[in-house]
């Protein structure tokens, strides 16, 4: 008995060959990695300044960075991780590694300094308190054209 090509391959042969590229792209889970929604953030804002709650299960204090340049508060957070399973005989059954960054910047603007934001991490969530600063308005300077006369 003959199967069509469709119900073996979707819709056409070529369906998955070439789906991507008309279609927004999949969300891709890898293997044994940490959930595709790294870093949710939640941002609440007070009278002074502005919290920011970034999740981030599964990641170390040490393998957190806040930097801040040109107005922007950029976080990101690396991760390394190794499964290896071995038999009586000490041979490898399985190993796996994973290693991934993910990042996320924000504009605080060009007054807040480093000293000016305060940075907390504590069960997978990392707490960034920044305050608010009014924007000074430039001075401008006079500048006066020589006249030739």
């Amino acid at each position: 008995m003959l199967t069509p090509l469709n119900s073996i391959f979707g819709e056409s042969l070529f369906d998955d060959i070439f789906g991507d590229f008309t279609r927004p792209a999949k969300n891709l889970v890898r293997y044994n990695a940490p959930a595709p929604s790294v870093m949710k953030t939640d941002i609440k804002e007070s009278d002074a300044g502005y919290e920011l709650e970034i999740d981030l299960p599964g990641y170390r204090k040490e393998n957190v960075k806040a930097e801040l340049k040109e107005g922007y508060l950029t976080i990101s957070a690396e991760s390394r991780q190794e499964n290896s399973q071995k038999d009586d005989a000490g041979k490898y059954i399985r190993r796996e590694r994973y290693y991934g960054t993910c990042s996320r910047s924000f504009y605080v603007g060009d007054e807040v300094t480093e000293q000016d934001i305060k940075a907390r991490f504590e069960d997978g969530i990392l707490k960034v308190a920044i305050p608010k600063k009014e924007a000074r308005p430039a001075v401008e300077e006079s500048r006066f054209i020589a006249i030739e006369g």
